[in-house]
């Protein structure tokens, strides 16, 4: 018997392309991100004075913004937590909530861009650019002292100033807005870049092979 043949008695399993995003759907993920990337430009989660919502779209991106920082900042805590756990030494420990904070948009981002679901690869890479845009705040903030105040803490308590720390414990610490203003550019190229890769994602042509 022919290959071709054996086919009815094998028929192929439903693959990950019938989870895939449809063109509408790819649409509206591109005008959501593109609205949240032109309000989050005017209102950063970190900035000292506070942005009161004046409207449902503005109320709705404050809600969505509110999720994903507090997600980031449950993560950048659990790097931390985990070097609790085990025998990490004190600067690794330091960094890994930074390292954890971009290794999780980045890993999921990856695990999708692996069943092929571009457009969910490219929303964990803007979410990676959003995570480094906070970080490079925090940076910016490493000459202020050794001791994070709690008003800017994400648990509310004083805490070490993981920056200060670890720019100070490699001699850098006169370069902070530098390595700040690096890490600021890189988080916002890789948002707008995202934006744009969904823009070509949400309008290709291409058609999913089956």
């Amino acid at each position: 018997m022919k290959k071709s043949e054996f086919r009815h008695l094998f028929p192929k399993k439903k693959g990950d392309e019938d989870h895939l995003p449809t063109k509408t759907a790819k649409k509206a993920v591109l005008v959501l991100f593109v609205l949240f990337l032109i309000l989050y430009l005017q209102y950063k989660p970190y900035t000292s004075t506070p942005h009161n919502p004046t409207g449902m779209v503005e109320t709705v991106f404050v809600i969505y913004q509110f999720i994903i920082t507090q997600t980031l900042g449950i993560v950048h805590e659990g790097g931390h937590g985990l070097c609790y756990l085990l025998p990490c030494p004190q600067f690794l420990m330091v960094l890994n909530g930074t390292l954890f904070q971009w290794a999780f948009p980045l890993g999921i981002g990856y695990y999708y861009k692996k069943r092929g679901n571009l457009m969910a690869f490219y929303i964990g890479l803007f979410i990676l650019g959003l995570s480094m845009d906070h970080t490079a705040w925090y940076m910016s903030t490493a000459h202020e002292g050794p001791i994070l105040p709690a008003h800017k803490s994400f648990l509310g308590v004083d805490a070490l100033h993981d920056f200060h720390y670890i720019f100070s414990s490699v001699g850098v610490l006169a370069y902070a807005s530098f390595l700040a203003g690096v890490t600021k550019a890189a988080g916002m190229l890789l948002m707008v870049g995202a934006v744009i890769a969904m823009f070509f994602e949400a309008f290709s042509d291409k058609r999913v092979k089956r």
